[in-house]
């Protein structure tokens, strides 16, 4: 096989796995569950080993490095850098991990992807694909269904397709969307195909409408004003434009009046007089406070929800995972710094547009113009990607890894378009740059083999584990050798503590060893995570539970310290002082828990009546009277 065949059957594989990644994602679930992932993970391996041998295998071989490709480059490293001087090391790699995975994707579309029928492969697939989605969606919302294939989900009355929450598959749609949009109104496809085109852009807009996104319908109201208003001033697109904004109109008056649902999302946004932010807000000031302990570097990689507690507003009793504000998000766990990184990719991007736009867009007054494939994918990708930033204010789409590769995809494809405009960012590469590429390729590779490896081996053992009875010794022999793969991962460890912590107070035999063991693995995530106030919790219980009272009072108060507003941790500091019989002072904790959460406090619900009852018979009983003074 001579090398111009190995090379196509390299760019073909490329384009393939490429495709894998963007069609699995989005159906599984988001690719949020760890095995999901690490499919992803596996496709990234292979796009960047056939990358690889197509660098040594091509004749003359060719680089396209517009200036988007040094803001990736330079985040990257930034992350490798703060991984090393991250306070917790697990989430910390499993982020700058999805970072590696993004950049080298990006830098493999731009280099192996850029000419026209893989662009159009990679559209019309994403387009058809957000169809099917939407069609589920559709189906869902009609029939109120709670599951997402196998799965419940936990949003009632609201669309989610195939992912769980239906933000994050607005934020897919809402990118999908303008590309459909404009390949049926710029494009040169084929009639039978923009028929097509135009039927899956309607349910696309369907499948927006039912997820009652209240971001996603800003954004795609901004892209949309953006679209219409520079087509309806090019006499080219004229006339599709309007005939495709009169059918859209024309929807909308027949359907919005008669969609109660809409209203009732609409009335929910300032319901009480005020601005309702589905509780977004007081996750964004937890955020702030964060980041002033690092103003410039951040709390570290995917920190803010390990670091949440110490901050939590009254109003939050649940962990938050994410800020619900990408850019907030970035700045807390990145820094200034990280930010700026990322702002300034951003701003490379919509400069690079800004130079291509004039080379793609044609001249309105030129009636043989005719429509433009170029001038499509500028305007579809470019607007996809500002409809994703636009959402991302309110919402964390760019941490669902499905979301996060089709706005790098959608960029990638975007910053490719620079050619068009000058052809200075082509470099044919030598001896030096492919030993260079190579080094840089294998160096990825290595991280993400090596973290493959562990990540699924920790998997299955933890599968072993969910699979054994509760809290039984099979359960924490699995979960030790979880451990052992993943040594700082400080919620196994805790795990394992509960586990046999449980046994112990179950008065299985050796009750007090096992209480000492489940104390040793809550001093071991203790250690690892000193910000995680549930293992000095459980360790003080342990040694209340040994009758160490005295001993474990400041365990409990630094737990208080690090979650002074959980109402699990209040309801435990009440349990505490019940073992030191002091019912007036659990009183006050058991209260203070309820007032944080009175819906389901399983531990305050069953002791405050006890407390209460404590407190009346000691009222109750007869006080010794002092002794009368003799005449």
């Amino acid at each position: 096989m001579n090398r111009e065949v190995l090379d196509k059957w390299c760019g073909r594989g490329i384009l393939g796995l490429v495709v894998a990644i963007l069609v699995f994602g989005p159906l599984a679930t988001g690719a949020v569950r760890v095995p999901d992932f690490l499919v992803l993970q596996a496709l990234t391996i292979g796009v960047l080993s056939l990358w690889a041998l197509r660098l040594w295998v091509k004749p003359r071989a060719q680089l396209l490095w517009p200036p988007i490709s040094w803001a990736v480059l330079a985040f990257t490293a930034y992350a490798v850098v703060r991984y090393f001087t991250s306070e917790l090391e697990y989430p910390a790699r499993t982020e700058v991990i999805q970072v590696f995975m993004y950049a080298f994707l990006f830098l493999a579309i731009v280099n192996n992807l850029h000419k026209q029928e893989h662009t159009q492969v990679i559209v019309l697939t994403l387009v058809f694909l957000a169809m099917a989605i939407s069609f589920y969606a559709l189906y869902q919302f009609v029939t109120d269904s709670d599951r997402v294939w196998t799965f419940i989900k936990p949003y009632k009355h609201r669309a989610s397709g195939t992912y769980i929450s239906p933000n994050n598959l607005a934020g897919f749609l809402e990118m999908i969307l303008p590309l459909a949009l404009a390949s049926l109104l710029v494009s040169r496809a084929k009639p039978v195909l923009k028929i097509f085109v135009a039927y899956a852009s309607l349910v696309i807009l369907g499948g927006i409408a039912v997820t009652l996104s209240r971001g996603s319908w800003i954004a795609v109201g901004v892209v949309l004003l953006a679209l219409f208003g520079m087509l309806l001033f090019h006499r080219n697109y004229r006339l599709p434009t309007t005939v495709m904004l009169v059918v859209l109109i024309g929807a909308g008056i027949y359907f919005v009046p008669k969609a109660q649902f809409l209203k009732a999302r609409v009335q929910e946004t300032t319901k009480n007089d005020r601005l309702n932010d589905s509780a977004r807000f007081d996750l964004w000031e937890p955020a702030f406070r964060l980041w002033q302990e690092n103003i410039w570097w951040g709390i570290g990689p995917n920190h803010y929800n390990y670091r949440f507690r110490a901050y939590r507003p009254q109003s939050v009793q649940l962990q938050p995972d994410r800020v619900h504000n990408d850019y907030l998000n970035a700045l807390t766990d990145w820094g200034i710094v990280g930010l700026a990184l990322v702002l300034s990719a951003c701003a490379l991007l919509c400069a690079g547009v800004l130079k291509t736009w004039r080379f793609v867009r044609g001249n309105s007054a030129d009636l043989g113009g005719g429509n433009s494939n170029k001038f499509a994918l500028v305007l579809g990708t470019s607007l996809g990607v500002l409809a994703i930033l636009i959402h991302s204010l309110v919402d964390f789409n760019m941490h669902i890894p499905a979301n996060a590769i089709v706005a790098i995809t959608l960029m990638a494809l975007l910053s490719t378009t620079l050619r068009f405009a000058t052809e200075k960012y082509w470099f044919t590469s030598n001896v030096i740059t492919r030993v260079a590429m190579t080094v840089f390729l294998l160096a990825g590779l290595t991280a993400l083999i090596w973290q493959e490896s562990r990540a699924a081996q920790e998997y299955r053992w933890l599968q072993i584990a969910r699979r054994h009875p509760a809290n039984s010794l099979e359960q924490a022999e699995a979960l030790e050798k979880a451990f052992t793969v993943e040594p700082n991962n400080f919620e196994t460890a805790y795990t394992l503590g509960e586990v046999y912590r449980t046994q112990s107070w179950e008065g299985a035999e050796g009750y007090e060893d096992l209480a000492r063991q489940a104390m040793g693995w809550f001093d071991q995530s203790m250690k690892i995570n000193r910000h995680d106030g549930y293992g000095f919790l459980r360790y003080g219980m342990c040694l209340d539970w040994l009758g160490k009272t005295e001993e474990a009072g400041s365990y409990f108060d630094k737990a208080v310290k690090l979650d002074p507003n959980g109402y699990f941790t209040a309801a435990n500091v009440g349990w505490h002082y019940v073992q030191t019989r002091d019912y007036a002072a659990a009183r006050v904790w058991f209260e203070r828990s309820k007032r944080l959460e009175w819906d389901q406090n399983v531990i305050a619900d069953a002791y405050l009546p006890i407390v209460n009852q404590k407190l009346l018979d000691a009222a109750a009983k007869p006080q010794a009277q002092p002794p009368r003074p003799s005449p």
